[in-house]
């Protein structure tokens, strides 16, 4: 049996993270109308450049540790394993190819904006 994740727990985080994104608009929409202190509240988005710098610094970290668990299993430490410095590698390395991938998406938009007809 594979280690794929159940398609209904799948589905439920995905629907919690949207209810977790959606304004108080949205309930003035389906006609509810809220008074008091709830009213006023206003969900705080997080801002494009602080998701994307904790992307990278969470790419960042992820390289330090598997490159110290390299360390101490190349010096011998007990307690390092190479099933686990390998999986730690293999973390590293696929974050950083998405990372990669993000950023050129991100020149690629830039560009296609650029080059728009004003």
């Amino acid at each position: 049996m594979t280690d794929r994740p159940d398609i209904n727990q799948v589905l439920s985080q995905m629907r919690d993270l949207r209810s977790q994104i959606q304004t108080p608009s949205a309930n003035a929409q389906s006609g509810i109308q809220q008074v008091g202190a709830q009213a006023t509240q206003q969900v705080e988005r997080p801002d494009f450049a602080d998701m994307l710098k904790a992307a990278v610094d969470n790419v960042n970290s992820l390289q330090k540790e598997a490159s110290s668990l390299a360390q101490a299993y190349e010096r011998g430490e007990e307690g390092v394993d190479l099933p686990q410095v390998m999986i730690g590698l293999e973390k590293s390395s696929v974050s950083f190819e998405a990372m990669t991938q993000v950023r050129n998406k991100l020149v690629d938009a830039y560009e296609k904006i650029m080059n728009m007809p004003i």
